[in-house]
């Protein structure tokens, strides 16, 4: 990626990161109980589905910062290379850099792969993938 493009990306990245550590983590909130109470079975579930639903979006929050770091460190240690697909070494589009900042894969090689890796080789999921 050119030099002048470089500056641009880095402040997209640094933005990104700066409003995933303000937001801070989800917290996930346990259930208190008295332990000579039964538990109330009405509202266990909604509970558990809180702690998951807090759990996921911490864990995609940190994936996310990884991510980014991870860019970042590309920028940094080749900057000439970032902006280059990993897969097929062509350019990947301005406008997915814009929108991905933190994309290796150009949209054709990014495809291929998800739908390699994906059940029954279609990227989007459907009602029947979860039997």
């Amino acid at each position: 990626m050119k030099p002048d493009e470089l500056g641009p990306m880095r402040t997209l990245l640094l933005q990104r990161r700066a409003e995933l550590l303000k937001g801070g983590d989800v917290p996930v909130e346990f259930e208190q109980q008295e332990v000579v109470t039964k538990p109330d079975e009405d509202a266990a579930p909604l509970t558990e589905m809180t702690q998951v639903i807090a759990s996921n979006r911490n864990r995609a929050r940190v994936e996310a910062l990884a991510a980014i770091e991870q860019a970042l460190r590309r920028m940094a240690d080749d900057p000439e290379e970032f902006g280059l697909c990993e897969a097929c070494d062509e350019p990947i589009a301005q406008r997915r850099l814009l929108l991905v900042p933190t994309a290796t894969l150009c949209a054709t090689c990014q495809r291929e792969d998800e739908q390699a890796n994906s059940p029954r080789g279609r990227s989007r999921r459907h009602l029947t993938d979860y039997r």
